[in-house]
């Protein structure tokens, strides 16, 4: 039975890094389910992406109901475009983390209304494939 749900982005530069980490590093292969979003973490907690945020919140119910989900794990990555799209402008590297945080805080507090015996784990991927943890 799957044990966890991947919150990711779709970008495909980073799809085998979230692979190989989830699946070598976390041995989790045939373990979680996925959903893969633009912006990830980003992408179901901007209001500029407002419209997705249902279908998140409604596929994770899902998963939690079928696949007896008991943590979800958030992928967010650098170079993001939703960061940008919601900047409106080219960003800095300080800059980007912060609306990194800011997602992950987002996510993290709705966690805590919505599912408080769920664990939620942050991770964001740099361009040159290292994953550091936001916890």
């Amino acid at each position: 039975m799957y044990k966890a749900m991947l919150l990711s982005c779709m970008d495909p530069r980073f799809q085998p890094i979230v692979f190989n980490y989830l699946t070598y590093k976390k041995k989790m292969k045939g373990k979680y389910s996925s959903f893969v979003i633009a912006g990830g973490a980003i992408g179901v907690t901007s209001n500029k992406f407002r419209k997705w945020h249902k279908t998140f919140w409604d596929n994770l119910a899902t998963s939690i109901k079928i696949h007896k989900i008991k943590k979800l794990i958030v992928v967010n990555h650098k170079d993001c475009g939703a960061a940008k799209i919601i900047s409106k402008k080219n960003l800095s590297n300080k800059q980007e983390i912060e609306i990194h945080k800011k997602s992950f805080k987002v996510l993290r507090k709705k966690f805590k209304k919505k599912y408080p015996s769920l664990i939620v784990e942050f991770n964001l991927i740099d361009l040159k494939g290292r994953i550091k943890k936001f916890n």
